[in-house]
């Protein structure tokens, strides 16, 4: 589908009949239908953190429960369930840019990146070093962290630094990748800052000193287009639950380049990534593909649940959600310097578009206070310490008349000092 709107065509203006404008012009606007959305005031900007509901996500769940669990019972192992974990693997494949056979859904992004991590440092003994940076999402350093207490003393993880929290410090990267590194692991798309790493040129880097490269692309899959097989990259997980709209707790997923999966073992060895799992053999054999990274019984109601969020990313293509990303975030910009910079605010984005991924950071003393604000007001956004509020942009159902919305909600807010009549006791969940 071509996406080409009226922002397409002239520069960006304050007012709302812009936006307005915009949104009428949107061939997205068909996609938007499809998400359960009750309140009409609502303006979901935290995809990024959980997608929404698909209408059709709640069919496929009723149809799982009464056909193939409540009259088929155990008979769908074997006419839906049991190659699952595999099928939605490939699918989500072709959101990823790798083929047939690499992907497979199994287990959360921790468990996974435990998987691969320790595997990747097996493969390669006599080196003692693992590079990551201070804009990697916490879990994936404390699974490092483990697996390198447990790997013996002689084990250390290095991270380079960044440059005022939204661009990491690419030449200390670069240094610190040296001969006796075994692994760089880095997040495609920064959870904070939103910057979106050139991922060739990255993973080329590693290779430069035998290094494996292992990506965390929570943010990046289905936000921005990713190519696994052009970067070369070796390995990659991924969460399912924020731009794939799988659901709260939805499985993780995994990536590993085929020519490695006969290499790389995991230190999981469950039953479902045995050989022949109903032979029962009580030695383990791995499986001879990428369900040899499986372990347990997979959670077949999330895992069925996946599916019509990468169904939906398919049919309208990355290359056109990455368009209106990438428009809808410079005329969100555009909005906030005029309108939010005076007040106090500033960007803890990238400045290049082609550098970020598909949610804005603005910064603020006052950023948890306005947050919950805006949250009263049926406006959803969330709050990254210290002074962060990460607005995320879903092209398949974020409206340009929504952005201007929200700009000017936050701009009441300060104006009226509303915000500092409530607590900044944070939530369990920010």
């Amino acid at each position: 589908m071509k996406t080409t709107s009226d922002s397409d065509k002239k520069p960006f203006s304050t007012g709302p009949e812009f936006a307005l404008q915009a949104d009428l012009q949107d061939p997205m606007n068909v996609f938007r239908e499809r998400f359960f959305f009750p309140d009409p005031r609502l303006i979901y900007l935290d995809g990024n953190s959980l997608g929404p509901l698909l209408k059709k996500t709640g069919d496929t769940i009723e149809e799982f429960t009464r056909a193939q669990w409540g009259e088929k019972l155990i008979e769908s192992w074997n006419d839906h369930w049991v190659d699952l974990p595999e099928k939605v693997g490939n699918r989500i494949a072709r959101l990823v840019g790798a083929s047939d056979g690499e992907v497979v859904v199994a287990d959360s992004t921790s468990v996974n990146l435990y998987k691969l991590a320790h595997g990747a440092l097996k493969l390669r003994r006599g080196r003692n070093r693992v590079v990551s940076d201070t804009m990697n999402f916490p879990t994936d350093l404390y699974i490092l962290q483990g697996i390198l207490k447990e790997a013996g003393p002689q084990y250390e993880l290095v991270l380079a630094g960044t440059k005022e929290g939204i661009h990491p410090d690419l030449e200390e990267l670069e240094a610190l990748i040296t001969e006796d590194t075994a692994l760089v692991v880095l997040s495609a798309v920064a959870f904070k800052s939103g910057y979106f790493y050139d991922m060739a040129a990255i993973t080329e880097m590693a290779h430069r000193k035998g290094a494996f490269i292992l990506w965390d692309l929570s943010h990046a899959t289905g936000a921005v287009p990713v190519g696994l097989r052009a970067a070369n990259a070796d390995m990659a997980v991924g969460c399912t639950y924020k731009y794939l709209n799988g659901g709260p707790g939805s499985p993780a997923f995994l990536y590993v380049r085929k020519d490695l999966q006969p290499l790389l073992q995991s230190p999981i060895q469950g039953w479902f990534g045995e050989e022949n799992p109903f032979r029962f053999d009580l030695d383990y054999t791995p499986a001879g593909s990428s369900r040899k990274y499986l372990a347990g019984t997979p959670p077949i109601l999330s895992l069925a649940a996946i599916g019509p969020g990468v169904e939906i990313l398919l049919e309208a293509g990355m290359e056109n959600l990455r368009h209106k990303s990438l428009l809808q975030g410079e005329y969100l910009l555009f909005l906030a310097r005029e309108f939010l910079f005076p007040l106090g605010f500033s960007s803890g984005s990238p400045e290049d578009p082609e550098r970020r991924g598909s949610h804005i950071a603005l910064r603020h003393p006052e950023a948890y206070r306005i947050c919950q604000a805006m949250i009263h007001g049926r406006i959803i956004p969330d709050f990254r310490d210290p002074d962060i509020i990460r607005l995320g942009i879903t092209p398949l159902y974020t409206t340009w008349t929504g952005l201007h919305k929200t700009v000017m909600r936050i701009r009441e807010i300060l104006t009226s000092g509303e915000h500092l009549r409530i607590s900044g006791e944070k939530k369990k969940v920010t």
